[in-house]
């Protein structure tokens, strides 16, 4: 069995949006441990502040009240560099694929590459190609956007939030825009993937049919964790 290392490490955190009287509570004291190669599934309705804790986590937002630690680094206090330097550390994924119409299969994943210096072009492509087999898209790999499916869009999403070997993927809505083979197709290759690097995978969903794959499922209502599942 595989060391698991504490890859998230929330304590305490609170969150507000608005200023003086407009200001309103959207995280309340959240706590929670995300650690290596574990898929963990937030749950909720809508409003409930799921996308916020995902920002937050990903350095897109700034941390107001309480400890975010992201390996070694704490996000509370964090300057705008530091933020910029953790987030390449994270790769994500969005219920839009957030593709560049202009770039293939290929060139999309290899994007995410680009900031490694000690990569050459060469060994960038062979890595970003092998990236695109392994989510089953090896036929696909010099297709433009607008000639792949949904299903297949959102598994470029993935290789290139993947190829970069981050410690955690963010997964916002992953499977909202695909049918239920896309979306099964899309999660498997999640989950396998994220077991092979060791990544953990922080995910926000509404769709049920996916939740089999969680390790762990945090329900959120109102801005409070209410539930928390261990499978």
């Amino acid at each position: 069995m595989l060391q698991q290392e504490i890859v998230v490490s929330i304590s305490n955190i609170n969150y507000y949006f608005g200023q003086k009287s407009l200001r309103s509570q959207i995280l309340f004291d959240i706590n929670l441990v995300i650690k290596s190669g574990e898929i963990v599934i937030m749950s909720g309705p809508s409003g409930s502040g799921k996308t916020t804790l995902l920002t937050l986590i990903g350095g897109l937002r700034s941390v107001q009240e309480g400890s975010l630690r992201f390996l070694d680094w704490e996000l509370h206090g964090a300057s705008d560099e530091k933020l910029v330097q953790i987030r390449r550390q994270i790769g994500y994924i969005f219920q839009a694929h957030n593709l560049l119409d202009f770039l293939t299969a290929r060139q999309n994943v290899q994007m995410s590459l680009e900031l490694q210096k000690s990569l050459s072009y060469r060994q960038a492509r062979l890595k970003s190609e092998a990236m695109l087999h392994a989510v089953k898209l090896g036929h696909r790999v010099n297709y433009y956007p607008a000639n792949l499916s949904g299903g297949q869009k959102q598994r470029v999403a993935i290789a290139r939030a993947l190829v970069s070997q981050p410690k955690l993927v963010l997964a916002d809505e992953p499977t909202a825009a695909l049918d239920s083979k896309s979306g099964r197709e899309v999660v498997e290759i999640m989950q396998l993937l994220a077991k092979e690097q060791q990544c953990a995978i922080l995910m926000v969903t509404h769709d049920n049919r996916v939740l089999d794959i969680a390790d762990k499922i945090i329900h959120i209502e109102d801005g409070r964790i209410i539930k928390e599942e261990l499978f």
